[in-house]
């Protein structure tokens, strides 16, 4: 008789709570957890990974402790990927537009004026297709978590203000140094400009370049209003950043550590798109306030600019394949834009 009870006795612990509550804490092993990121702690990046860091200490019981590190201090985004890729570093959350030249496919997310408003890229990124892109990073030795948002990129300049797709005819605008960014300014009319963000203000205000183009927050925070006058809501580009991790790091947690690092991420996600937006709402009301002319284009001078990048966009299909780019506009025409 007691070798069925004793049998009873210990299926029902195996069911109860507190044996799961007991299993997943020996699930979960104390580690640091190394994470970069390019802005000081005072940005939307910042704050994002400081709620990051709680979320992950408060689901694993303090067992993965995330050591954030602000302000580049682990390296620009491509050292951290080398540091990731190698082992070396844990994690980092960094722009996609860096990611290319190591994995082609994001090159997608550079295409002009692809994105029309955020809740449009929301459903992309998050979706299926977004996953894909994010799933090639594997071949690479990193793990793609979740995208966050950098924001609409836009434009400002000291010429004149642009309403319409011949205002850009002959400005001198300083653009990233990515082959589709200054492909599609060149088709605009623009002279295009290379350079090195750190520069940037520097040659705005001596004149060397007549305008750049960057999100509102980078805009106020870079405290370009001082040597711009005018600002023209272009939307031309929508800017995500990623959240990665290292394979040969990643392979090695349990399914719960993976599971608890995956969904604070997506909490710190869902946090950053919505402090980033508050952010660029109070960053343009800055802009206005600091004296700088604030013009929109319309949808149809949108739509011509768009044609006109055709060339632009057709180097981004021919990088990453038509068929990539074809499941990105279908998951587009399914989001509703």
């Amino acid at each position: 008789m007691k070798r069925p009870l004793i049998a009873a006795l210990t299926a029902a612990m195996l069911c109860s709570p507190l044996f799961a509550v007991t299993a997943h804490a020996d699930d979960v092993r104390s580690r640091m957890i190394r994470f970069g990121y390019g802005l000081n702690e005072n940005s939307n990046q910042g704050r994002a990974a400081k709620l990051f860091a709680e979320e992950v200490a408060k689901a694993s019981e303090g067992k993965l402790k995330m050591r954030t590190y602000a302000a580049a201090s682990l390296g620009s985004d491509d050292q951290m990927q080398s540091a990731l890729i190698g082992g070396a570093q844990e994690m980092m959350v960094g722009s996609t537009a860096t990611l290319v030249g190591i994995t082609k496919e994001m090159a997608v997310w550079d295409t002009p004026f692809l994105f029309t408003r955020e809740q449009q890229a929301d459903a992309v990124l998050d979706g299926p297709v977004g996953r894909k892109v994010m799933d090639k990073l594997e071949e690479k030795g990193l793990v793609g978590l979740v995208y966050w948002e950098n924001g609409f990129r836009n434009l400002t300049n000291n010429a004149r203000p642009i309403t319409k797709l011949e205002d850009f005819s002959g400005i001198k605008l300083r653009v990233m140094p990515n082959p589709v960014f200054l492909e599609t300014f060149k088709l605009m009319g623009a002279n295009a400009v290379p350079l090195p963000f750190s520069e940037l203000f520097t040659a705005l205000e001596t004149r060397a370049v007549d305008g750049q183009e960057n999100p509102y927050n980078t805009i106020l925070s870079s405290k370009f209003y001082e040597v711009q006058k005018y600002l023209t809501v272009t939307n031309h580009v929508y800017s995500p950043w990623i959240v990665t991790a290292s394979k040969r790091w990643w392979d090695g947690l349990s399914q719960t550590e993976q599971g608890i690092i995956l969904e604070a991420a997506k909490k710190a996600r869902d946090f950053e798109r919505q402090d980033t937006r508050a952010e660029a709402a109070q960053a343009l009301a800055a802009l206005k306030a600091n004296g700088m002319q604030v013009n929109e284009i319309s949808p149809a001078e949108v739509e011509r600019m768009r044609e006109q990048a055709k060339p632009a966009i057709q180097q981004v299909v021919d990088t990453v394949g038509q068929p990539l780019f074809d499941e990105v506009q279908a998951a587009l025409e399914a989001s509703g834009s």
